[in-house]
């Protein structure tokens, strides 16, 4: 088997000692929903190690792309509208004076870079993630190398998930240059990857359109009279009382201030000197943060783990759950020549996959009658799916008996309860058992 490569020697050194590309935002990082750029969970020094005897032969990942731009301009093209008009009647607070202009430049890094595109934040995430994975697996990609195996790759086929797809293997093949040919161009899959806009999504779409329980559900959440608070709040960093009454929609208006907020940390490696856009400036944490949780709510309703009585928000995950059994299966199976098999998506998939997996955090839906709140539900979108955020599968083996270990945002995460490792507390599972657990066997 090859060793490992100087180059990859010194990038796990590196990366060793480096912080998390993402720590270095605010303690309030859940008020920026699932907009929060990633950062991973573990420090991998302290992963366990498979037991004695077992090499790595698979790994396979579920990614959602990494931090990008906002996928329009309304929301600034709005709040510019009404920042004009307070400018040109003088009913700009000291603060509001500030504001027009840091829109502005933002919304134009966002225009520069491409409305719905990688960000440079959402670039490196992905470089990152993909030479921790490397670090990780070092014998495994040397015997991909060494055996000539395949790394499959596909995505969703929309513009953010291709060049998630290619900032992450050009960062493999970087790290050994005996990957690149290794390689497989990127393949579109928009029933496994953006299922929810594919053929197989036509009910889940209906329940999103006209499901009366859920218009009801985030109506009463969001109308409760804390929100019109927050938004006078918002409003009132920028302009002035007498012309934040002359709004007609003050929600809304507040919301597009929220929606800048919540994008800008995706954006700033293209802020002035990347030092960041200073958006917290123009809303309380308090604020911030109550947004945040109408935004969580939401999420929860249409992709999480939803109403207890229905299973519509995940139950599209179930091609995404196989294809990770899949391939696994056929490694040991014998049938599957991928060393790797990596998939390149968006929230709408990766939440409903926390969701129908029991990942920490999306185990409870809400009770008929009993609405999502922080107080009583631990799903939050920053920890279940924030920019760049991942699902992967380590299988290894030893004779003919293959353990898969699963990492959740680079985090050693259990399956669910049902499911028995391999020891107590362990974080390896026999593909025997899980097959088991999740009803395939």
């Amino acid at each position: 088997m090859r060793r490992l490569t100087p180059v990859l020697a010194l990038g796990a050194l590196l990366l060793t000692a480096l912080p998390a590309h993402a720590a270095d935002g605010p303690a309030h990082r859940e008020s920026y929903g699932t907009k929060a750029p990633y950062a991973p969970q573990q420090n991998p020094r302290t992963y366990q190690r498979p037991p004695a005897g077992f090499e790595p032969v698979l790994t396979e990942n579920v990614s959602r792309h990494g931090s990008r731009a906002a996928t329009d301009g309304e929301d600034a093209d709005l709040v510019l509208a009404l920042w004009d008009e307070a400018e040109a009647t003088g009913q700009l607070t000291r603060r509001g004076e500030e504001f027009g202009p840091t829109v502005r430049a933002l919304e134009a890094a966002m225009a520069k870079v491409g409305h719905g595109n990688l960000s440079g934040r959402g670039r490196q995430e992905m470089r990152d993630t993909a030479a921790r994975t490397a670090h990780r697996l070092p014998s495994l990609f040397a015997a991909i190398a060494d055996k000539g195996e395949r790394i499959d790759v596909v995505s969703s086929g929309q513009g953010r998930a291709v060049d998630s797809a290619k900032e992450f293997t050009d960062s493999l093949a970087a790290i050994d240059p005996a990957l690149k040919p290794l390689i497989g161009p990127t393949r579109t899959d928009k029933d496994l990857l953006y299922s929810h806009k594919a053929a197989g999504g036509a009910a889940y779409r209906d329940y999103i359109e006209n499901d009366q329980r859920l218009k009801d559900t985030l109506s009463g959440i969001t109308e409760q009279p804390r929100t019109g608070r927050a938004a006078r709040g918002v409003l009132r960093r920028i302009f002035t009382e007498s012309f934040v009454e002359r709004i007609a929609d003050r929600t809304g208006a507040a919301q597009a201030v929220y929606n800048l907020y919540a994008i800008a940390p995706a954006m700033t490696e293209e802020s002035p000197g990347g030092a960041g856009w200073g958006m917290e400036r123009f809303l309380s944490r308090r604020d911030a943060a109550w947004f945040g949780r109408l935004g969580d709510a939401e999420d929860f309703y249409e992709k999480g783990p939803g109403f207890a009585d229905s299973d519509i928000t995940y139950k599209m995950a179930g091609v995404l759950l196989d294809d990770l059994f899949e391939q696994a299966e056929a490694k040991r199976a014998g049938t599957g020549d991928l060393g790797a098999e990596l998939r390149f998506t968006h929230a709408e998939e990766l939440i409903p996959l926390a969701a129908l997996m029991g990942l920490p955090g999306s185990t409870q839906p809400a009770a008929p009658g009993e609405p999502y709140t922080y107080a009583d539900n631990p799903w939050r979108g920053a920890s279940v799916a924030p920019l760049g955020g991942n699902i992967q599968w380590d299988v290894f083996q030893k004779g003919d008996r293959y353990l898969v270990r699963m990492l959740y945002n680079e985090r050693e995460t259990a399956f669910k309860p049902a499911c028995r490792p391999v020891g107590k507390g362990s974080a390896f599972y026999d593909l025997d058992e899980l097959e088991r657990c999740f009803g395939r066997s």
